[in-house]
């Protein structure tokens, strides 16, 4: 991996940052609350959360009015970025995860009427939360612990889960996200047509992408991330999805103690995989939305963005409230 060239009160910034979130660590240990592992990288008392022992949205609650107010302020040109990818069935899809959309006769809708409307339906299968564009909800990852599958402020799945969707953590608490985005280029940084697969990207690269837009995270922000990686969408499917770059705990831990709402990005895991410890499978979605209730937006399509040099906009999208869902598909939207 290529060595970052951070400067000096980016170097203090970061060291602080580390040095702060030994001793919450150090703490939480001596107060009785378990210690993070190289296994278990969230510990297994996680919660309450910060927002409240009944908690369902997590750090959606960072997005308060006066955020939102701020957010439209940002808007100066009117110009509009969409950020999702088109739902196909040719669209990449991981395991057996499968997305499929028919139109049931044609017309569906037989002629009605003196003035003889015909109409077209269409029917759309697949786990429509987990394929394209998604947003992943609180309900999506958990961590078994003792025998027990527990998720986000400490729900336990025996109690929640139900087939017929959750009962607690469902999508539809997570409301809708207006607020400001930003977007960090990694790839730009480095001066890469994209980040290879398994590239684990350091808080001292998010520092270097910060200062070079001259911004700084504030409460509540949207943060995508641009690895290259899209570019594969639909071009090379396989490559696409055998592995990825993105981001390592390390980094994961510098978003949420800037207390960001969702962390978006043009992969299909937002964090590097193969991950840059073998032995753990996706821990950077338990740290963010086990942990600390961060929403993910996945598979984003941030080339338009990236090439118009937009760095701060204001950011839109809300999930479709299906009741008791693990995610949701969906349309964000970046405004400048």
């Amino acid at each position: 991996m290529m060595r970052s060239h951070i400067s000096s009160p980016w170097r203090t910034l970061l060291t602080g940052t580390i040095l702060g979130a030994a001793l919450m660590g150090l703490a939480a240990w001596v107060s009785g609350e378990s210690k993070p592992t190289d296994k278990n990288p969230i510990g297994d008392k996680f919660w309450p959360s910060e927002f409240g022992a009944d908690d369902q949205r997590g750090a959606a609650n960072r997005i308060q009015p006066a955020k939102t107010v701020k957010a439209a302020q940002l808007v100066k040109q009117g110009r509009t970025f969409q950020l999702g990818r088109l739902y196909e069935q040719e669209m990449p899809m991981p395991g057996k995860r499968h997305f499929s959309l028919t139109i049931p006769g044609l017309p569906t809708g037989l002629p009605t009427g003196s003035n003889q409307i015909v109409s077209n339906d269409e029917l759309v299968s697949g786990e429509i939360g987990q394929v394209g564009t998604q947003f992943d909800g609180l309900g999506h990852v958990g961590i078994r612990l003792n025998g027990e599958d527990v998720f986000y402020n400490g729900n336990k799945l025996a109690e929640f889960g139900d087939p017929y969707g959750l009962k607690k953590l469902g999508v539809e608490n997570a409301g809708v996200f207006f607020t400001r985005g930003i977007l960090l280029d990694v790839c730009a940084l480095r001066g890469m047509e994209r980040l290879p697969a398994g590239y684990v990207i350091t808080p001292d690269e998010l520092l270097a992408c910060l200062e070079k837009a001259k911004l700084k995270i504030e409460e509540g922000d949207v943060v995508l991330i641009r690895t290259g990686h899209g570019k594969l969408w639909m071009k090379d499917n396989q490559a696409y999805g055998e592995g990825e770059p993105g981001l390592g705990l390390a980094a994961a831990r510098f978003l949420t103690e800037h207390k960001v709402a969702l962390i978006g990005a043009d992969t299909w895991a937002i964090e590097a995989v193969p991950h840059e410890n073998k032995e753990l499978a996706f821990p950077v979605h338990q740290w963010n939305l086990t942990k600390n209730g961060v929403y993910h937006l996945e598979n984003l399509d941030l080339e338009e963005l990236a090439a118009a040099g937009a760095t701060e906009f204001c950011f839109v999208f809300c999930p479709l409230r299906l009741k008791g869902a693990t995610g949701s598909p969906g349309n964000p939207i970046a405004i400048r």
